[in-house]
């Protein structure tokens, strides 16, 4: 582990590395994209329910101006127009309320998708440590962040600017027009410069969220040593992985040496290569390998086959197409029908001769 602490890490992260991540709640998610969405979707409902608003604060007011002479506000009836009041403004407001909320899980689920974990709520002490938040207060990230943070405030400022700038001259004459056109040119006004500053929020928010995604990346980076365990834990140990498989191979070849005594032929390169054939019309469509091999296992099936009688023909032109072209169990292609078909003829009158 002191080997892997000095290593670099320069590999990237493996899938079950990113899932095990995502399950801590470690995801690339921009908080300006959060904002941003919420800011532009806030400023369109007030712009397309700012009549509805407008119409029922306006009957609101008139009805309290109405009911004012009338009224009587004492200790006993504070606490009943306080809950009339609240429920009120909860109506009116609750439409924008929830086109936010439905913004703020729209923005969440672009990002990263449907994920719920409490493991971020979880108390970390280590987070208590003060010299750990020092540290990560001077650190380099922190200066990225807070010269990200100030060209961002600089260009949602000079937006801003740009928008009202051209409107100044429009205020003189508002001192002499009546409080609803000024409300009016507010409502434009400010309509204009939220609406621009939003766009230019949704824009360096999607360059934040590729920013964080390439951060998230290479915090999820790992060692080779890392790499090697999270093989090991998903794949298994090579060494014991190797075993498996030679064990595999070895009874495979015990199986396949088991079917050399009922093959038809054997064909032969001669030294280098052998071919065990077997066909039988009945369930066959055609000739099948039952065996093959190479060097020591070729002299072990040619072994097997002179003790049980089975026919061994040399011919290394059709030995080689056999041993690259068809694997055991397979049935022999068209293309080698006819020599197959030879050799076997040729087996059956021997047999018949003797």
């Amino acid at each position: 582990m002191a080997e892997e602490s000095f290593q670099e890490r320069t590999e990237e992260p493996t899938q079950r590395r990113r899932e095990e991540a995502r399950e801590e709640g470690q995801v690339a998610r921009s908080v300006e994209i959060n904002s941003a969405i919420i800011l532009l979707f806030g400023i369109l409902s007030l712009f397309f329910m700012g009549g509805m608003l407008k119409g029922q604060l306006a009957a609101f007011m008139q009805r309290m101006l109405r009911e004012a002479p009338i009224a009587s506000l004492s200790a006993g009836n504070v606490y009943t127009y306080f809950i009339f009041l609240a429920a009120f403004f909860v109506k009116v407001l609750s439409p924008i309320f929830g086109v936010l909320i439905v913004a703020g899980l729209l923005a969440n689920i672009l990002q990263v998708g449907f994920l719920f974990s409490t493991k971020p709520l979880a108390p970390k002490f280590s987070k208590l440590d003060p010299f750990s938040g020092m540290k990560r207060l001077f650190s380099k990230r922190s200066l990225e962040m807070l010269i990200r943070d100030i060209l961002k405030v600089a260009l949602i400022g000079y937006v801003a600017y740009r928008t009202v700038r051209p409107q100044l001259v429009n205020c003189i004459p508002l001192a002499d027009a009546e409080v609803k056109q000024i409300f009016a040119f507010a409502a434009r006004l400010t309509f204009q410069v939220g609406i621009r500053t939003a766009i230019v929020m949704v824009i360096l928010g999607a360059l934040d969220y590729l920013f964080q995604r390439y951060e998230h990346g290479r915090d999820l980076r790992m060692t080779k040593e890392q790499v090697k365990e999270e093989q090991k834990r998903t794949e298994g140990d090579p060494l014991i992985k190797s075993r498996v498989r030679s064990i595999q191979r070895e009874m495979a070849r015990k199986r396949m040496m088991t079917a050399v005594p009922e093959a038809d032929v054997v064909i032969t390169n001669p030294v280098r290569l052998a071919v065990a054939l077997k066909y039988d019309p009945q369930s066959m469509n055609a000739p099948s390998v039952v065996a093959k091999g190479e060097r020591l296992i070729a002299a072990q099936i040619k072994r097997i086959a002179q003790e049980a009688g089975v026919p061994i023909i040399e011919d290394k032109p059709l030995a080689r197409a056999l041993y690259k072209a068809v694997e055991v169990g397979m049935e022999v292609p068209q293309s080698l029908y006819r020599a197959v078909a030879e050799v076997l003829a040729y087996v059956l009158r021997t047999k018949r001769k003797v």
